[in-house]
């Protein structure tokens, strides 16, 4: 018994004029989520849920690249780029069961000689001891869960490592063979201080990861700090740690690449990179997102069934909904991720991922260079320092 394979109606946006066909598609990449972890932290809005026991790792596999398979459609003729397994906590799973998934994978999609394969981990020791059976099974890049070095801090974002498991794990990664891998770290948690963050930063800087992920905490909808929100830095100081953490990340040769991402040279995530330049990606998993561009012009969001139960049931639909993005939207889609890009991108990839003229932008950008939130500069489509700290303004020019 399988699941459904009926395709769920497309949504369309009305008429449209055509565009014209692509030119060259993009590069396509995986996006495999895993839904559970161990806790859920109070900050996470994201589809993550309290693991059981006994995670349904064969069953979970399966529903995975039979949810694979009814994408396979669409990308045939086609190599990965990237494959991201991201959570929930990835890394919960055993290596055989990763193994298993990435084989088949393979078996379906061929791989680039040079792919990127990330899997997102914790710092606790029970993942640890795995790093190095998931370097074995050809992942080459791990983004570890660190938020903070400073007890109290993990205590107040109900993380279940300590300070002491988030050193040993960048060690352990290395030990293992990533000689890539990306620490994720949170400023503006609560009661922190100045120093209480460059104390953070200069730690993370100490393991000397190739990549840091260094972002405020927000507080979002539908999480515990929405409804229970803790007494977070005040704007001054906020501030303060942004600019202080920017000048120390670029002293110790950490580029700021996007919003939150600062990279070593020549070592940016790939995968990321891709999201961000409009490329393709498949989303397999429990509310995984899709975006996959056609030779016809057509570019189609889909999105999958999100509650883990519904998507193991083999009775409904792996896909919950598509999209077929509209003229008028497409501005506003390329550049919400395109702008969050420090240098921006060369302005031609706009017609090539959209398949529209770039005059099409012209009036909204010429605004928006007048506001000082886009850089005057023809070759390339890029926000002004002003306009990344404003960049929901900056966006809001280019909505129909």
């Amino acid at each position: 018994m399988t699941h459904d394979t009926q395709a769920l109606p497309l949504i369309h946006g009305g008429a449209q004029t055509p565009r014209a066909a692509l030119p060259v598609l993009p590069p396509l990449a995986l996006y495999i989520h895993i839904p559970w972890c161990v806790r859920k932290c109070p900050y996470c809005d994201f589809n993550s849920h309290t693991a059981s026991k006994v995670l349904p790792e064969e069953e979970y596999v399966d529903a995975l690249l039979a949810d694979l398979d009814q994408d396979l459609h669409a990308v045939y003729g086609r190599e990965l780029s990237s494959i991201f397994f991201g959570g929930g906590t990835p890394s919960l799973f055993s290596a055989a069961a990763l193994g298993r998934l990435l084989k088949g994978v393979e078996a379906r999609i061929p791989f680039a000689g040079d792919i990127e394969i990330t899997l997102e981990a914790n710092p606790g020791t029970f993942e640890q001891e795995k790093f190095v059976a998931y370097r074995k099974l050809g992942i080459n890049r791990l983004s570890i869960g660190i938020q903070s070095f400073q007890q109290e801090k993990l205590q107040a974002l109900g993380r279940i490592h300590n300070g002491d498991e988030a050193v040993r794990a960048a060690g352990m990664a290395r030990q293992a063979g990533f000689d890539n891998f990306n620490l994720d770290l949170m400023h503006g948690l609560p009661d922190q201080s100045l120093d209480d963050a460059l104390s953070d930063l200069r730690q993370a800087i100490a393991l000397k990861p190739t990549h840091l992920s260094w972002y405020q905490l927000t507080l979002e909808p539908n999480t515990v700090f929405w409804n229970q929100p803790p007494a977070l830095p005040e704007d001054d100081t906020l501030w303060d740690i942004q600019e202080a953490g920017q000048a120390l990340l670029a002293e110790h040769g950490y580029a700021q690449y996007e919003v939150s991402a600062y990279a070593q040279p020549g070592r940016p995530a790939r995968h990321n990179l891709n999201y961000w330049s409009f490329g393709d990606f498949i989303g397999i998993g429990a509310g995984a997102h899709g975006k996959l561009s056609h030779p016809d012009g057509r570019i189609v969001r889909t999105w999958k069934t999100r509650a883990p139960k519904d998507y193991l049931n083999l009775a409904k639909s792996f896909q919950a909904g598509a999209k077929e993005l509209t003229n008028d939207e497409l501005p506003f889609e390329f550049l919400m991720n395109a702008l969050r890009l420090t240098d921006g991108v060369d302005a031609r990839l706009y017609a090539e991922r959209t398949g529209l003229d770039l005059t099409s932008l012209d009036e909204a950008r010429r605004e928006a260079e007048q506001s000082g939130l886009m850089q005057v500069e023809p070759s390339r489509l890029a926000a002004t320092d002003r306009g990344q700290l404003f960049l929901n303004d900056l966006l809001q020019k280019f909505l129909s």
